[in-house]
């Protein structure tokens, strides 16, 4: 009973600490070793796999009869792709990968978690004027730009410019008397 008790504490106080980003950071690296071991392992689904051809000019021949295992993924129209193998047949790159729809899932769930804490509702598409970015594009500001020793600064208006020149004083400071 206790030992349940504290694990839940321990729970709670992680989940106060990380918040739901570390929950899906958990998921998405979970997720991403468990496919690691299934390639690895050459226990994937084969039927879904997609090739992907990228022509790659290289200065020297370096052909591959065999499908080096990497890791890697990219994101193509939404869809979240991981890399299985690779090789390299005369100027072309193949590319064997997987569309991963849990990675996509768990990265959707945290893009609708962060949208929660901003203004905009997550199902709101547009990006409505306000008055702040009204008040912005109408009304003029000011840049000062002034040197802190005796000299000179300008003011820059949106209409135009002035400049004011101050008078620069030197004091000659004559040795103390002797005597």
């Amino acid at each position: 009973m206790k030992r349940g008790f504290t694990l839940f504490l321990l729970g709670l106080f992680l989940l106060n600490v990380l918040g739901y980003y570390g929950i899906f950071l958990g998921l998405q690296v979970n997720n991403t070793l468990t496919l690691q071991e299934q390639f690895d392992n050459d226990d994937y689904a084969h039927l879904k796999e997609v090739t992907v051809k990228v022509p790659l000019t290289v200065p020297y021949q370096s052909d591959t009869r065999e499908y080096v295992r990497v890791n890697g993924e990219f994101e193509h129209e939404g869809d979240v792709y991981k890399m299985v193998k690779q090789r390299l047949q005369r100027d072309t790159l193949y590319i064997v990968c997987v569309k991963d729809n849990t990675s996509k899932k768990i990265k959707q769930a945290l893009r609708d978690y962060v949208k929660t804490y901003t203004d905009k509702p997550v199902n709101q598409k547009g990006n409505p004027k306000t008055i702040q970015n009204f008040i912005k594009d109408y009304i003029s500001t000011a840049t000062v730009l002034q040197n802190h020793e005796d000299g000179w600064f300008q003011v820059i208006h949106a209409s135009g410019w002035l400049s004011s020149y101050q008078s620069l004083s030197i004091q000659h400071i004559s040795p103390p008397p002797q005597g």
